[in-house]
């Protein structure tokens, strides 16, 4: 339906704030309900939605209780992984299904906002496979070709939001499949870090690296998603929620060095080749530099994630199904979960060592760019293609998705254009571990220059100047202003650097100021005094740094220099460094050069 809400500010505007009509939320249901399998396993009974629906009007008539529902009245999907109480739980496999007790610690968040959940989607059993059809129930199809496979595992999930029937839907990620789907589907997948969204009343597919995942359409209503369902849970053992920066970029402009592939596999589909460079140069229009980068360290840790022990995780989960009833799992399901037989306890330990060596090998990525950018998948596969190579075709698409979770690291799918045939082309981009909300806040600005349609939906992305509230938490800092040694390129830059400090502005102090070189020290360093008269203007740098982080940069500032607060040309007042007058005896005032690196350049 063309007039029914998109967006959550569509749905938000949709919803009645004192009872009354619906209609909107009852009309998406019944589509649901009328849609059924195979993107739909089970629906909400009127009588579930109506539980809600009057739960939800009796919180929002307290006084000032709307502010605590940011999602009140959006409609929202559910894997069929992940435990809603009172609802079955098949992972699509009907002789494992169960009925929840509990509800997932993350659908609870999201009903806790104020947002109603409609049904449960359709998956690649046990959330093994990237490609959305090894489902007793069916295998949906792109929205945007019904010859072409909708991506997996979190397949139901992904159609549900592209063809618009819903906002928000939850999937589970744990080699790329809250990620390839939405690039098969033209919409928004995000991948939190691991461990910053619950997994608790999760069905586990390796359980020490699944993540809760989010589709939307638009990268504000995933990030406002996240914010609200992010957060650490004592119910969950693997619960790590640790807030990181606001930005990607450590430069005021947020310019960033963006990684990608140094060679595409051999089978990459030529338009997705093509469409892939068409998203560099993109980034090139919007003022990053493009790195190229060796994935093979990348590669080596994906191959851990099927090839390895890690499989053993997943027969954890169905070793006893496997074992009574095998004909009751899919045949290419069955085929990856019966390699853990041949891998042995020194087998995972061994894995273990050499996931950690990878991994540093890995970390070395982050000294030479910001964030990742590959293509969501080497390409698209057909039904009758995937038919022909059910696992072969499955295990390509994995190759920039297998070795995020294992890695630690966050990722935001996005769509980025269409290809000559029609078909949707994603990319992906990759940061390191708890750059969630600074990923997010990048992304929205790649979706809004891109100007992709909403999904399947024909309709067209707009985005507001400022991020939508509420937003994923970053961590605290405090602007510090430093004038010396610490400026960018200088030789004390990386004490900054190696905090996670960011640079926020170049800019002057106020008038009223003389800078000193100040003798003896090594490196060299000037100092800053305020003057009653005759100060100048000194160019300086404010960098946000993390206050988890700033006791340990204090104690390495060297006496005569000191904090304090120091006036701006503005007249803002930021922290910054400080010289005691007594060590400016004999020094030399260069005040005149305005700025600690005209005065060594005059050297």
């Amino acid at each position: 339906m063309s007039d029914a809400p998109l967006t959550l500010d569509d749905w938000l505007a949709a919803a009645p704030r004192a009872g009354g009509d619906w209609s909107a939320l009852r009309a998406a249901h019944a589509r649901i309900a009328l849609a059924g399998t195979p993107v739909y396993l089970h629906v909400a009974s009127r009588a579930q939605l109506d539980f809600q629906l009057a739960t939800l009007e009796a919180r929002a008539a307290a006084p000032g209780a709307l502010a605590s529902m940011p999602l009140f009245g959006a409609p929202f999907v559910v894997k069929d992984n992940i435990d809603i109480a009172g609802a079955p739980t098949t992972a699509a496999c009907p002789a494992f299904a169960y009925t929840a007790a509990r509800t997932a610690d993350a659908v609870q968040r999201l009903m806790d906002a104020g947002a109603v959940w409609l049904a449960k989607t359709n998956l690649d059993q046990f959330a093994t496979g990237l490609v959305g059809t090894r489902s007793p129930y069916g295998a949906p199809s792109s929205t945007w070709s019904a010859a072409h496979v909708s991506g997996g595992s979190s397949s139901g999930s992904a159609v549900a939001v592209a063809c618009g029937d819903v906002p928000l839907a939850l999937g589970t990620d744990t080699a790329g499949s809250g990620r390839v789907p939405a690039g098969f589907n033209h919409i928004v997948g995000l991948k939190p870090t691991p461990g910053r969204v619950s997994t608790s009343g999760v069905l586990p597919a390796c359980r020490s690296i699944d993540c809760v995942s989010i589709f939307a359409l638009t990268v504000d209503d995933a990030a406002r998603a996240l914010a609200v369902m992010e957060g650490p849970d004592a119910a969950d053992t693997y619960s790590r929620f640790e807030p990181g920066p606001a930005f990607l970029s450590r430069q005021p402009a947020q310019r960033l060095r963006l990684g990608v592939p140094d060679r595409m596999p051999p089978d990459t589909e030529p338009a997705y080749a093509a469409a892939f460079e068409q998203a560099c140069a993109q980034a090139r229009q919007l003022g990053h530099d493009i790195v190229a980068l060796d994935f093979s360290p990348l590669h080596a840790v994906a191959a851990l994630l099927y090839a390895g022990p890690w499989v053993a995780e997943r027969y954890a989960v169905v070793s006893a199904l496997l074992q009574s009833r095998p004909e009751a799992i899919d045949s290419s399901v069955r085929a990856v979960i019966e390699q853990a037989t041949a891998f042995s306890a020194a087998d995972a330990f061994v894995g273990q060592y050499k996931l950690r060596a990878l991994a540093a090998q890995a970390a070395q990525t982050w000294t030479r760019c910001d964030a990742l950018l590959v293509p969501t998948a080497p390409g698209h596969p057909t039904l009758v293609q995937l038919a022909a190579d059910p696992i072969g075709a499955n295990a390509r698409l994995g190759v920039y998705t297998n070795f995020v979770n294992l890695l630690g690291w966050c990722a935001l799918a996005l769509p980025s254009s269409i290809t000559p045939e029609g078909l949707p082309f994603g990319v992906t981009f990759i940061a390191p571990g708890g750059h969630d909300a600074a990923l997010a806040r990048f992304g929205r600005s790649w979706q809004a220059q891109a100007g992709q349609t909403l999904g399947a939906t024909g309709q067209r992305h707009t985005s507001g100047a400022t991020p939508a509230a509420p937003w994923p938490e970053s961590e605290a800092t405090l602007p510090l202003a430093v004038v010396g040694a610490h400026l960018s390129g200088l030789p004390l830059n990386g004490q900054l650097l190696e905090r996670g400090a960011t640079l926020h502005e170049r800019c002057t102090t106020a008038a009223q100021y003389k800078l000193y070189a100040l003798p003896g020290t090594t490196p060299p360093k000037p100092g800053l005094l305020r003057v009653p008269a005759g100060g100048h203007t000194i160019e300086l740098e404010v960098w946000d740094m993390p206050l988890a982080r700033l006791g340990s940069f204090l104690a390495l500032v060297p006496s005569p220099l000191g904090l304090g607060s120091i006036e701006l040309a503005d007249g803002r007042h930021v922290h910054g460094f400080l010289c005691e007058p007594f060590a400016l005896e004999g020094a030399r005032d260069i005040s005149s050069f305005g700025g600690w690196r005209a005065y060594i350049a005059s050297l």
